[in-house]
């Protein structure tokens, strides 16, 4: 048996997230939502998700006392981080210049209203919200079964800036092309959030629990 920990520290979308692995886990797979560092620290899989600002998520983290379980998953087991939770693995945000866990080099940037407008002259909206494709930048095996450019469901007025390009997995385009997903070794993140989806989410995520990094 597997125990698939989403991890609770006050700020996620725990039970949409909850319900779409349980959607596509095993026979004796046990998902949870746990805020217990020792859960999160006996887990084989670990979800990292994330909602609203980045500081206020990585304040939450700390406050919860879960920081060093999450670094520590981070390390050694498969990560799936989503939304913020992909955001807070950068060194930092320029939304309240709130410094993330810098487990991955790089900022994470604001739509910059200059790139907001359509060749039609049409302004683009911040936040981002709704659907756009994602091009598959790199392969990777949870993209398995997932076609280039499928659909996936967004909401964020921020992105990530990876120094490394060779972290970018998957690219999406608003305004200007963003890196959407990203991964390197045991972490795979997403900016767009699997669980909202439909069928290309819960391949990701059934991806991810077969995954052996």
């Amino acid at each position: 048996m597997r125990k698939i920990i989403v991890v609770d520290y006050g700020s996620g979308n725990l039970r949409s997230v909850s319900k779409a692995l349980e959607a596509v886990a095993q026979s004796g797979d046990e998902v949870k939502v746990s805020s217990d560092p020792k859960e999160v620290g006996s887990a084989d899989r670990i979800v990292l998700p994330g909602q609203g600002a980045m500081g206020d998520c990585m304040r939450h983290l700390k406050a919860s006392g879960l920081e060093e379980a999450v670094r520590s998953a981070l390390a050694t087991k498969p990560v799936f981080a989503v939304c913020i939770g992909m955001q807070m693995l950068f060194r930092e945000s320029e939304e309240d210049h709130a410094q993330g866990l810098g487990i991955l080099p790089g900022r994470v940037i604001r739509f910059p209203a200059s790139a907001m407008r359509l060749s039609t002259g049409e302004r683009l909206k911040v936040p981002e919200m709704g659907w756009n494709r994602v091009y598959q930048a790199a392969a990777h095996p949870l993209w398995a079964g997932i076609e280039d450019g499928a659909w996936f469901y967004l909401v964020h007025s921020y992105f990530v800036s990876p120094e490394d390009i060779r972290l970018i997995t998957g690219m999406t385009v608003y305004g200007l092309p963003y890196a959407s997903a990203v991964a390197k070794d045991n972490v795979f993140a997403t900016q767009f959030h699997p669980e909202k989806s439909a069928g290309n989410g819960l391949r990701l995520y059934s991806n991810f629990l077969q995954w052996n990094p």
